[in-house]
């Protein structure tokens, strides 16, 4: 892991909602972590594409539609293609029975809904620094 973060911030699947997505890359920005932002209707496979050209540390996904499987997807593809090592964060509009879930299926992290500025890099951090170790 080098010395500056960088994380892949996006939406999955038929998720349209960008705003949640742009105001973590905002502030992952700001906090001085390196963002590759790749938007919306993304699949799992063109998220492990782009975080293997990008040597990312993080995946952050952003979810408003709950497009769940496609998270379970995409952290089966990471372990597929040799990158089982890349955590995989979810935030957004999750329930907190999805949450569980998804942390049973691999997902590194869930940022609940209403989180703060602050705990959403320290999420981030703690996460890559888990990677690091």
């Amino acid at each position: 892991m080098s010395s500056t973060l960088k994380v892949i911030v996006t939406m999955i699947g038929l998720d349209g909602h960008t705003t949640g997505g742009e105001v973590v890359s905002m502030i992952l920005r700001d906090a001085g972590i390196e963002v590759v932002y790749l938007g919306v209707n993304q699949t799992p496979e063109m998220i492990v594409r782009a975080a293997m050209q990008e040597d990312v540390d993080v995946i952050g996904v952003s979810s408003h539609a709950a497009n769940y499987s496609q998270i379970e997807e995409l952290v089966r593809l990471l372990h597929l293609r040799g990158m089982a090592d890349v955590p995989v964060i979810c935030g957004g509009n999750v329930p907190r029975h999805t949450a569980e879930q998804l942390l049973a299926q691999g997902v590194a992290s869930v940022v609940l809904p209403g989180a703060s500025s602050d705990h959403i890099v320290a999420t981030v951090r703690s996460v890559a620094r888990r990677r690091a170790a």
